[in-house]
């Protein structure tokens, strides 16, 4: 609901600023304890990136519906309902085509051993011992080798394996060959060990199922509601400040961007010195752009794949993954099946970007901007729909100023921060203790998995907080 601070009550056990889904599931874990929660989510819908929009002519568009790894479906059935992890569905079909190769592939290992040792030509034992080494790799390992020296080390001078191995991580969470190495292993064993999958019925099913378990759970959401401040009496945190009304808690957890947490809701006056520096230090991941393809009513096109990464690029390079001259994307295929009731069929297409490249445009440079993009896209997928521009019934554009105005992420960083940020994140309740931060940060922590897996595990932190530093719980 939304509705006005007056109707809040006046203490809680935990505040969660930010309805993303690491604080949707922190939120959950904490109400499941019998902790008081508010959950204060400044847009109008929960869901933060995990969010979806309609428009004329009942178009439904999902913004980061694309692909997550298995593991969600585990990660769903205990941490939130079983019917939320019944509804994770694989894709089957997820295509590259580029300079380079063209191929199709279910996304596995056992397909990814299959590819790299008969279509690339990958020594049997080379992949095998690339694959173990990069499922051995987690958060305490050495973090000075590169991801481009670890491809160096299994597959030196193969750009095309670098390409299909590197390409849909850049696409899924930023990162790019200079990242540590470790950020790379983690998220390439979760996200390419069994396949890709989607939530069937959409994000707007997922997310207005996860409110009715919060809800159930005596959660109160509260959505179109911002906090304005972050209340440290103390040393500690004490609360927030929602339009000028005082509202206390006996711990806040933000899952707001790290930075504006940090340096805007809680203020450098309440940090040291050093700890101000390594915040300011903290890099932001990229942005995003996206093209939005509604389908006239009734409309098919042919099968051509559920994922298509789709590149006119010679090689891979991350840095040109995000330029506005754009040479590669992805386009991701919602037939009307996933949404059981529809007839419309929905392509989205995606593309990394910096916001730096839109940001000083004009109104009238920034409007062209945006009906170049939808013109080259659609361009580009005319290549797998031949006839695709007549059908189309509705198209429109985001871009990283879009991503910015919705979600209040700084410079619309659609992927949170380098990796960096999750030392700070994970280091800001040493500092300022009882206020804690969730959501993406750090690659790790990046997309549904990790923002639902990182939001567990603070959740369990502020509940120890709170064991050893309230004595008396609020039922």
């Amino acid at each position: 609901m939304s509705s006005s601070p007056a109707e809040l009550a006046g203490h809680y056990d935990v505040i969660v600023i930010g309805a993303g889904l690491a604080g949707l599931t922190a939120a959950n874990q904490l109400a499941r304890t019998g902790r008081r929660v508010l959950v204060l989510e400044q847009h109008s819908k929960c869901g933060g990136l995990a969010t979806w929009f309609r428009r004329r002519g009942d178009h439904i568009f999902d913004v980061s519906l694309h692909g997550f790894p298995a593991g969600m479906i585990k990660s769903c059935r205990k941490y939130w309902t079983r019917e939320i992890a019944d509804s994770i569905i694989q894709l089957k079909r997820i295509r590259f085509d580029n300079p380079q190769f063209q191929l199709e592939t279910t996304f596995d290992r056992l397909d990814f051993t299959r590819l790299l040792t008969q279509r690339f030509g990958i020594a049997p034992d080379v992949v095998q011992r690339f694959f173990d080494a990069a499922r051995g790799m987690n958060f305490y390992d050495d973090q000075t080798l590169s991801t481009r020296a670890l491809f160096a080390r299994y597959f030196p001078g193969r750009s095309d394996v670098v390409r299909l191995l590197m390409e849909p991580i850049t696409y899924a969470n930023g990162s790019d060959l200079e990242d540590p190495a470790l950020t790379y292993g983690i998220v390439f064993s979760n996200f390419m060990d069994k396949g890709v999958y989607i939530f069937q019925g959409g994000t707007d099913k997922l997310v207005r199922l996860m409110r009715a378990e919060l809800e159930r759970r005596g959660v109160d959401v509260r959505t179109g509601m911002a906090a304005e401040r972050i209340l440290i009496e103390g040393g500690r945190g004490a609360g927030v400040v929602v339009r000028g009304r005082r509202i206390e808690s006996n711990a806040v957890l933000s899952n707001a961007n790290l930075k504006a947490t940090i340096l805007t809701l809680i203020g450098r006056e309440h940090l040291r010195p050093e700890f101000a520096e390594a915040v300011e230090t903290v890099r932001l991941n990229n942005s995003s752009c996206q093209v939005y393809f509604g389908l006239r009513p009734g409309v098919t096109i042919e099968p051509i794949g559920d994922l298509i990464f789709s590149s006119e690029a010679p090689t891979f390079d991350a840095d040109a993954l995000c330029s506005r001259q754009v040479t590669s994307r992805t386009f991701s295929v919602y037939p009307p099946e996933l949404r059981p009731g529809s007839n419309r069929f929905v392509v989205v297409a995606s593309m990394n970007a910096r916001y730096e490249d839109w940001r000083h445009l004009d109104d009238g440079q920034y409007e062209a901007a945006k009906q170049a993009l939808i013109a080259d896209s659609t361009r580009a997928l005319e290549k797998y729909v031949p006839d695709v521009r007549a059908r189309i019934e509705h198209a429109e554009a985001a871009t990283p100023l879009t991503f910015e105005h919705y979600t209040r992420h700084l410079a619309g960083a659609t992927f949170g921060t380098k990796f960096e940020g999750l030392q700070v994140s994970t280091d800001l309740p040493r500092e300022v203790p009882g206020v804690f931060h969730t959501g993406s940060v750090g690659i790790i922590m990046s997309g549904w998995l990790g923002a639902i897996n990182y939001g567990v595990i603070v959740a369990n932190e502020v509940e120890s907080y709170l064991h050893a530093h309230v004595s008396a719980r609020v039922t």
